[in-house]
């Protein structure tokens, strides 16, 4: 039953997904933007301890809620944790009632053809397998795109999809994120490749299968519009990549239908050394400007 009432929030909601998935390449960037540097943590264990705390404290305050945040993307390292005493995604759901999504690439390959497609996922079938013994409605995978290149870019979503089918058949709603990267010289020539290449394999989809679009917000305001009315798109979310919340979310006001899916651009200001009532502040005003776009 849960299934059906997540997809109906992500479908009927307004609000945006939040992206708290840094993984074990983003988390040290992550963590000194909260003020956490490289010196005070030891290995991996530790550094994973650090970010999860500041996760807990971002989903365990009162303004993380499920009025203006539909859902949140996670690591599988934090999944595998605990909130306030119960799995994270079950915290989530049944406390907060937003809606969580799992992280399951496996990092980039080396860059070629202009791409970077994803590592290979031999373990796929079993990290789902995994993600269903917890209330997690959707997955969510990453590719880059840096120049106009044809076969690159169709490389990339090919494979999008591909991974997409399988989580689909899974019982998953799979994000397709293929990221055009904004310092790309050529950014807009990659989005009119991009889009076409989308369109084409939405066609190729099952009767009734749909996915979710994970993009950069584009050059021009409405790009993306044919892919928020397909019906084989359930909503289109956008990343911050590297923009500043105010410009992410000024991008985001010029796209009507597209709904933010913000990671650096959501936690920026926040710090380990503010008071608990410096960081609901902090937090609240994030959230709320980032509501305010999406609602748009």
């Amino acid at each position: 039953m849960s299934y059906e009432q997540q997809l109906q929030q992500i479908k009927k909601g307004s609000g945006f997904i939040a992206a708290l998935d840094q993984s074990g390449g983003s988390t040290p960037k992550a963590l000194e933007n909260y003020g956490v540097m490289s010196d005070e943590y030891d290995n991996d264990e530790a550094m994973f301890d650090l970010v999860h705390e500041m996760r807990a404290r971002i989903m365990t305050c009162d303004a993380f809620d499920n009025e203006r945040v539909l859902g949140a993307i996670l690591f599988e390292d934090t999944m595998d944790r605990e909130v306030n005493g119960k799995p994270t995604a079950n915290y989530l759901w049944e406390d907060k009632h937003i809606v969580p999504f799992l992280k399951v690439d496996k990092g980039l390959a080396e860059q070629m053809s202009g791409v970077q497609v994803m590592r290979p996922m031999p373990d796929l079938d079993a990290l789902l397998d995994k993600a269903k013994k917890y209330p997690v409605f959707g997955t969510k995978m990453r590719s880059v795109i840096y120049e106009p290149s044809v076969d690159g870019i169709e490389l990339v979503v090919q494979q999008q999809f591909d991974v997409a089918k399988q989580i689909i058949s899974k019982g998953f709603m799979p994000i397709v994120e293929p990221e055009v990267n904004i310092d790309s010289a050529k950014k807009h020539d990659c989005e009119l490749l991009l889009k076409a290449d989308i369109l084409r394999n939405l066609d190729r989809l099952n009767e009734g299968h749909q996915v979710m679009l994970k993009l950069t917000l584009p050059e021009e305001g409405g790009f993306y519009q044919e892919l928020i009315d397909h019906p084989k798109v359930l909503k289109v979310v956008a990343l911050s990549g590297g923009y500043s919340r105010q410009d992410a979310c000024a991008k985001l006001e010029e796209n009507p239908g597209m709904i933010a899916s913000f990671s650096r651009a959501f936690t920026e200001g926040l710090s380990k050394k503010q008071s608990d009532k410096e960081f609901a502040d902090t937090i609240d005003t994030s959230i709320n400007e980032i509501y305010q776009a999406s609602k748009v």
